[in-house]
């Protein structure tokens, strides 16, 4: 029992309705809350490390046309997500909502979508920078001698490079909360140098460009499906739709600002500001530099080919192509900064989430996940998501014959697939509550009986979308097929939810009631008792 009633602020009040005591410290203005989203989106990020399924997918016409109109349909995911992070600012985000709209079966398996989604982004990001890195350091011809890129660089180290990586954006993410809210506003400004830096440089520094018409209508089929026809049913049922892959990953992670709102001042407002502000000028932004990145494809052969280390990408590719190494480098080194700064944030998301939902009993050994220490920093939900994001990477220790990244593309669709789930969940339990929904300070108004279905129905149909086969080797019954050229991304990520389906029919609904409150307050909102999570029953 307390030893006197405390009285709340309008942030801890509002937390306290919801069955919350105030432990995350409160540090993060609105601007820090927009950082976290933008910066896990990362243009510098998803634009440059999955720009290659795109062009084999579709071509220049899924960058120039595809991009805009996915994030169109986006917004409309993000303002439905909006709108529900100012009706419920937790750190739980998603499952939490899933809870409040539909009840402890849907709040389990948006949880559960939402931890994958979130551990696969922070293993994309991070393995995704250790490739840009290891690209710049063969640029470089670094040879440390255990480990050398001078030569392309292996496997080895670039994994290596990939595990430096998670421990310092653990360390970072461990040492104080108010130093990650401090290293996300200074993002926003790398991003945004780095955006223009980066557009300057691709259109003043190469000698020629390509034509209007090849970047807005020129199409490509690398899959093999149709014997690489860019036109008819296969190409725009099963080719396009494959490139879409490049949009959706990339504007992912903008559950962020929810996810953080027990640490955002005013959170009602800024979380949801956070989610669709991001998204929009992420958007924008983005486009312009895929443009510039498309613009400057003009030796298409080279492109094709690559250059090492093994699965640099297209991206690299193109800039060295299209201009002196001295410039490529530092094109590349502005997207590896930016994409550092991404995977730090994503393992800030991932954490609190993994809190969240140990807090409230979702995850096995919960009571550890959910201890703060002295700082109020969630360590041990930190150090888990890290750890868990190194272990489903491990599969990037091989490629194919052909150099194909495989375990890197599966988590990024993994990562898609799981968030999107997340996303959209409780968008279609708001949709379905209608008028029943109590909204906060921001709200749709009745405009969420139009937005709300067409989120849902778009999120749907890049569900069948990203569960395609990538390429005719990778389709079991033809001839050729290899294991690693089968698209494992929803394999992995309904593997996971049909294990913890069948948990939670055999054990965990009758253990996980959904939030679990830590505070009681009195009608002045003044606490008169707090208390440590317990287990059921006891």
């Amino acid at each position: 029992m307390a030893d006197a009633p405390k009285t709340l602020d309008r942030d801890e009040q509002r937390l306290a309705e919801l069955g919350y005591k105030q432990v995350l410290p409160r540090v993060w203005s609105g601007f820090s809350n927009f950082a976290i989203s933008f910066t896990i989106i990362s243009i510098l990020a998803g634009c440059f490390t999955t720009y290659q399924q795109a062009w084999l997918y579709g071509g220049p016409v899924n960058i120039s046309w595809g991009w805009p109109i996915i994030v169109g349909l986006i917004l409309f995911v993000a303002l439905s997500m909006s709108e529900l992070a100012s009706a419920y600012p937790t750190a739980g985000g998603p499952y939490w909502w899933a809870h409040e709209l539909g009840g402890a079966t849907w709040s389990w398996f948006t949880g559960w979508f939402n931890i994958i989604g979130l551990i696969a982004v922070v293993a994309s990001v991070d393995y995704a920078a250790a490739v840009f890195g290891s690209t710049l350091f063969n640029l470089w011809g670094v040879d440390l001698g255990v480990f050398n890129w001078a030569d392309g660089g292996s496997l080895r180290d670039i994994f290596a490079f990939f595990v430096v990586l998670l421990i310092v954006h653990a360390l970072v993410n461990i040492y104080s909360s108010h130093l990650v809210a401090l290293l996300n506003n200074i993002s926003v400004f790398w991003h945004v140098f780095g955006f223009l830096a980066i557009v300057l440089i691709l259109i003043f520094v190469p000698d020629r460009h390509q034509s209007a018409s090849f970047v807005f209508t020129e199409t490509i089929n690398g899959s093999g499906f149709d014997g690489g026809a860019t036109s008819g049913l296969v190409f725009l049922m099963l080719v396009v739709p494959v490139g879409w892959l490049l949009t959706m990953y990339t504007i992912t992670g903008y559950d962020a600002s929810a996810h953080v709102a027990e640490e955002t001042r005013d959170a009602e407002m800024a979380a949801a500001r956070g989610i669709w502000r991001s998204v929009l000028y992420s958007g924008i932004l983005g486009y312009v530099v895929l443009l510039a990145i498309t613009f400057a494809a003009v030796d298409i052969e080279a492109i094709n080919a690559g250059l090492p280390p093994i699965g640099a990408g297209y991206a690299p590719a193109i800039f060295t192509s299209a201009m002196s190494d001295g410039w490529a480098e530092t094109v590349i080194l502005f997207a590896l900064v930016g994409q550092i700064f991404c995977g730090m944030a994503c393992l800030t998301s991932c954490s609190r989430t993994f809190f969240a939902f140990s807090r409230d009993r979702g995850v096995p050994g919960w009571q550890l996940w959910s201890r703060v220490n002295k700082r109020r920093v969630p360590v041990y939900a930190v150090l888990c998501c890290a750890t868990l994001a190194l272990l489903i990477t491990l599969p990037a220790l091989r490629v194919n014959s052909a150099g194909y990244l495989w375990a890197f593309f599966a988590v990024t669709t993994m990562a898609t697939m799981g968030l999107y789930a997340a996303y959209v969940i409780p968008v279609y339990l708001r949709w379905r509550a209608g008028d029943n929904f109590k909204p906060g300070a921001w709200t749709l108004g009745s405009k969420y009986k139009w937005i709300n279905p067409i989120a849902v129905v778009w999120v749907a149909i890049c569900f069948i979308a990203f569960s395609l086969p990538f390429y005719t080797l990778g389709v079991p019954w033809n001839d050729g097929f290899e294991w690693t050229w089968l698209n494992y991304g929803p394999i992995g990520l309904f593997g996971v939810i049909i294990v913890v389906g069948l948990w939670w029919i055999v054990s965990a609904r009758k253990r996980y009631t959904g939030p679990v409150r830590t505070i009681e307050f009195d009608a002045a909102m003044r606490i008169i008792d707090e208390k440590e999570p317990t287990a059921p029953g006891s």
